[in-house]
């Protein structure tokens, strides 16, 4: 009589946490995400605050984030989560353009970057993509990627915001979102004088000469970044 031959155990499920501010969204991506054999969520979480206590609190294998956060930015938690857990795989899904946002989350320490309106097949690519210790950018992307990390860095699409860093693209787009300076000073948790700074580096760099002229500026390009 033959032993019963044993059958190795399944490799276990990659766990991932889902950052997004809207709740359908969280709902939507874990259950897709979870209808998978190979990951699961292991976590939510609204803000980039509660991202830092959920990845202390579950150790996933990969953050799946937004860009759009309440009080902090996904670049900005990016570097944060690069700072209490070096080399956690990150990868963004969000509705902007990539062409002016995957080189700022390749260069904050992300892994990848997918458009929202991509679907649920390249959405879980991506992630097994990064999972797989490479970097996720589209086709079209690929290319201009390789040419600005390889080469004498250009600004992405030859956008004059492209020239921003990080803190100061963070800054424009609350000022096109209506905020005072006063009310970007608490939302970034900056010194008044700091936002001011800011402020003026933008105008500078933008070719602008009046604070209306930068309010009506960054007001237009925000309104050309949202979906039709």
């Amino acid at each position: 009589m033959n032993p019963r031959k044993s059958h190795p155990a399944a490799p276990a499920r990659k766990s991932i946490l889902i950052v997004d501010d809207h709740p359908i969204m969280r709902e939507g991506l874990a259950q897709l995400i979870n209808n998978e054999p190979d990951l699961t969520v292991c976590g939510e979480a609204e803000s980039a605050e509660e991202a830092l206590s959920r990845v202390e609190a579950t150790k996933p294998d990969l953050v799946l984030a937004d860009i759009t956060l309440p009080g902090k930015s996904g670049i900005e938690l990016i570097k944060d989560l690069q700072a209490v857990r070096p080399g956690l795989e990150v990868l963004v899904l969000s509705m902007h353009d990539e062409s002016l946002y995957a080189e700022r989350v390749l260069r904050a320490g992300g892994r990848g970057y997918i458009m929202k309106q991509e679907g649920g097949r390249k959405l879980m690519a991506a992630i097994r993509h990064v999972l797989g210790g490479q970097v996720y950018v589209s086709e079209n992307m690929s290319a201009r990627i390789l040419d600005l990390f390889s080469g004498p860095r250009r600004t992405a699409a030859g956008s004059a915001v492209a020239k921003l860093t990080d803190r100061e693209f963070e800054v424009f787009q609350l000022v096109g979102a209506g905020k005072g300076t006063r009310d970007i000073a608490g939302q970034l948790h900056l010194s008044v004088k700091t936002v001011e700074v800011h402020r003026a580096n933008i105008k500078r760099k933008l070719a602008l000469k009046t604070a209306p002229e930068l309010v009506r500026h960054a007001v237009r390009w925000l309104e050309s970044q949202r979906p039709v």
